[in-house]
């Protein structure tokens, strides 16, 4: 389709899929998904400002077209439609776009990069973790004409997904930060993974891109064969950063590879990473009133879980269940309890009823609330705690008796 009615001529667009965020002139494309329609909102964002809107619902569309005052495109499917203008606009602008993926990281990586890029040039970034098929062109829509770089996060769940996202797009290098066991219910085994990772690498292969990449990591020299590969190795954690975990020297080493590429020195890049401060419950250290917490909840599989226990020097794990590992999950969560029992761990405290399968001797509570309960008839006091857990345990929700 030909998107030059919206493109020509811009230096920046202003495209939401959420009609609460409606802004003067805007253009609303109305999604749709199992629980919610976007088309049923479409006039009304019109009626509020919205100066066009993109639907897939033939009625809402005559609807919108008998009002005669408001401009509308009907089409077949709304996302492919997002999806297809996000293109076209990257295109049009044509701005460089790193691509990351990965299953560990791919989140600090990016803000990482974002902080050692913006030393230089204007960068744009996926904001917080919209890095999925509509996070993604969501992301490329808010590029403008002033931006010299883009870095898009890219985020699977099932074979194909990063295959439809680089292909929207399209990357000139791109990033797998790793490989891991995560998500193995939608992938089916590590190799589903490895795979669905390596569709970056395909799509750079074939684009005649490169990838920045750690030979220290033989998954991903399997995966590389035969593409342009700018090389960095895991290294040692740099000194006065404010992100905790020895697993994070790798994303260091990869933001400043990344930042020497395109020209930003290393000692620059470093001072950019040692003033950033880590959000959103990802490798946050705090000290609170009572207790110092490692708080990494933001996301958990088995290859973060295991990383994050072994950089662990503290006495007291608080440790959520790890979810969509599907048939491995008995397995995982075995393994998680095996290596505290070697590390004859202080005091553990278990969240989710996937530990009852396991041989863990520690306290299991079903949710975080029944935690929560126990933390105040039983609190806890100068003590280093590592909290870590997949977002769906809520595990955040203990901070406040910490």
């Amino acid at each position: 389709m030909d998107w030059s009615f919206l493109i020509e001529d811009k230096s920046s667009l202003n495209v939401t899929t959420d009609s609460r965020k409606i802004t003067q002139g805007c253009v609303f494309v109305a999604l749709r998904g199992e629980n919610f329609d976007g088309n049923r909102f479409a006039l009304q964002s019109l009626e509020q400002g919205a100066s066009f809107a993109i639907v897939d619902d033939e009625e809402v569309y005559n609807t919108i077209l008998a009002s005669g005052e408001y401009s509308a495109l009907l089409v077949e499917n709304s996302l492919q439609a997002l999806q297809d203008l996000a293109r076209e606009w990257r295109r049009y602008l044509g701005t460089r776009i790193i691509a990351i993926t990965g299953t560990n990281g791919k989140t600090t990586t990016k803000e990482l990069l974002a902080a050692v890029l913006s030393t230089k040039y204007k960068t744009h970034y996926t904001q917080g973790n919209l890095n999925n098929s509509i996070g993604v062109p969501l992301t490329l829509l808010q590029l403008t004409s002033e931006h010299e770089l883009a870095i898009v996060e890219m985020g699977a769940s099932h074979p194909g997904d990063i295959k439809e996202l680089v292909e929207v797009a399209e990357p000139n290098c791109g990033l797998i930060t790793n490989v891991g066991r995560a998500h193995l219910q939608g992938f089916g085994s590590f190799e589903g993974v490895m795979q669905t990772k390596a569709e970056l690498y395909d799509y750079l292969r074939v684009h005649s891109g490169f990838c920045f990449r750690n030979t220290d990591n033989p998954y991903l020299a399997q995966m590389a064969d035969n593409l342009k590969t700018v090389a960095y190795t895991t290294g040692k954690m740099p000194e006065g950063t404010q992100l905790v975990g020895a697993y994070n020297s790798e994303n260091i080493q990869a933001a400043l590879c990344v930042g020497e590429y395109f020209g930003v020195d290393r000692e620059t890049g470093l001072a950019a990473i040692r003033v950033y401060v880590p959000s959103n419950n990802r490798s946050q250290r705090t000290v609170t009133e009572h207790n110092t917490l490692i708080v990494d909840a933001y996301n958990a599989n088995p290859t973060s879980m295991t990383a994050a226990i072994q950089a662990f020097t503290g006495d007291t794990y608080i440790l959520g269940a790890m979810r969509e590992l599907g048939d491995y999950s008995h397995t995982e969560h075995q393994n998680i309890v095996n290596m505290l029992l070697e590390r004859k761990a202080d005091r553990v405290l278990l969240v989710g009823d996937e530990y009852r399968e396991t041989t863990a001797p520690y306290p299991i509570f079903t949710n975080v609330d029944e935690l929560c309960e126990h933390l105040k008839q039983q609190p806890i006091v100068g003590c280093t705690i590592l909290i870590k857990g997949s977002r769906s345990n809520k595990l955040e929700n203990v901070i406040p008796l910490l």
